[in-house]
């Protein structure tokens, strides 16, 4: 997603205004490197300007850089008084592939954490730091939070295994569009997190000294409320229903229209044999849902675009520990009967301890391409009826049957 900005100037009394010179992030001479990139962050935190992104991730204190992890190190984590944790992942752009290397990166970082409790991190924090007890606790204490032990490490956990974290990509220039990246994002859902991308250009002023403007090229509101959060059974609304406002930039404009358009296309030539099936309005996200006859909505059909890897599908989502996941359960254990009548390539996977009744399409051409749209769209038609027909009365007589109303 490309930006233009000014150059900044160094206006001083009687003298003509001198344009800064930029530092070039790099390991030459007269650079900064991503290792001196890291140090700036974790010396100067507030240099981030997390209230543009995430107001309840603001004013974090950063606890250490190079947080080891099965998935690598994380360069900064950080957290904040209230158990949030962040994380950022410091890069130079080189090319394409680089960026979306980073951005799976830090998504694989999350992945990890989630499965962490205040204990582990705690572990692996002094294990970095060099210092006994919990020196994450001992560090907010340090910077003046007046901290209770057992509420923040309740809470950090909580966040922890929600996948509550905000994830910050701070590099030189960021130029993969936002559509880009937030199709790929849409491939790593499950995680309610909230992530920005930042432009750390850093200028020279003499003697010296050097002056950091920060830019944010992309927020949340943009990716996560929009793309990630729901396929996993996460209930949320797209970014700009949810605020209320609209997002002004061009591309992001012309980002949301398109996906908005494909899911109208999709929508008026959708026939569906179940009456009682509703359709709502075409959204702006990757995806659109359809909702299951189960009390308190915790049951619903997704069914997603993946631009990055020229798919389309249709899965059974539900909230997790739920009527619906014993829904699900029962579904998946009755596959023999079930898999036959759902056709196609269906089939019943393990998603992260969980089972999901899915079936995928790939055309063999992107999904940009005229052909493919068309045979894309014309599959989610023919199989959402599908689903709809075979899963929707087995789901309304197995919460019949559970909650004891046969």
């Amino acid at each position: 997603m490309s930006r233009q900005h000014a150059t900044p100037l160094l206006v001083s009394p009687g003298q003509p205004a001198r344009p800064l010179q930029p530092l070039a992030l790099g390991a030459g001479p007269d650079q900064i490197s991503e290792a001196e990139l890291q140090q700036l962050l974790h010396d100067n935190p507030a240099c981030l300007p997390i209230a543009e992104i995430d107001s309840l991730f603001a004013n974090p204190v950063a606890i250490c850089m190079e947080l080891n992890t099965p998935a690598g190190p994380i360069d900064n984590f950080m957290v904040t008084a209230s158990g949030l944790p962040v994380l950022v992942e410091c890069k130079l752009w080189r090319n394409p592939e680089g960026r979306r290397e980073v951005v799976g990166q830090i998504l694989d970082y999350a992945k990890e954490l989630s499965g962490w409790s205040a204990s582990d991190l705690q572990r692996e924090v002094a294990r970095r730091v060099k210092r006994e007890g919990n020196p994450i606790l001992a560090m907010l204490r340090e910077h003046g939070h007046d901290v209770d032990e057992i509420a923040f490490n309740d809470a950090l956990t909580h966040n922890l295994r929600r996948g509550r974290f905000l994830l910050l990509i701070v590099g030189d220039g960021i130029r993969e569009g936002v559509e880009t990246i937030t199709e790929y994002l849409q491939a790593h859902a499950g995680l309610h997190f909230s992530l920005g991308l930042i432009e750390m250009p850093i200028f020279l002023i003499g003697d010296g000294q050097r002056v950091v403007v920060p830019r944010v090229l992309a927020r949340t509101h943009v990716i996560t409320r929009t793309v990630v959060a729901a396929p996993d059974g996460l209930s949320v609304r797209d970014g700009d229903e949810a605020t209320g406002t609209r997002d002004t930039d061009p591309e992001i404009v012309a980002w949301s229209n398109e996906r908005q358009q494909f899911w109208a296309e999709f929508q008026s030539g959708l026939t569906l044999d179940d009456p009682d099936q509703a359709v709502g309005k075409p959204p702006r996200m990757g995806y659109t849902t359809l909702t299951m006859p189960v009390p308190g909505g915790a049951c619903w059909l997704t069914i997603y675009r993946d631009m990055t890897r020229g798919e389309v599908g249709i899965f059974l989502s539900y909230h997790f520990d739920s009527l619906g996941e014993r829904i699900a359960e029962l579904l998946a254990n009755d596959r023999d009967a079930l898999l036959p009548e759902l056709g196609g390539t269906a089939r019943i996977v393990d998603h992260k301890g969980h089972p999901r009744i899915i079936d995928t399409f790939r055309p063999g051409n992107p999904l940009t391409e005229p052909a493919a749209r068309e045979m894309a769209i014309d599959w989610l038609r023919t199989r959402t009826n599908d689903f709809v027909n075979v899963l929707r009365p087995r789901i309304k007589a197995a919460a019949a049957d559970i909650n004891g109303d046969t």
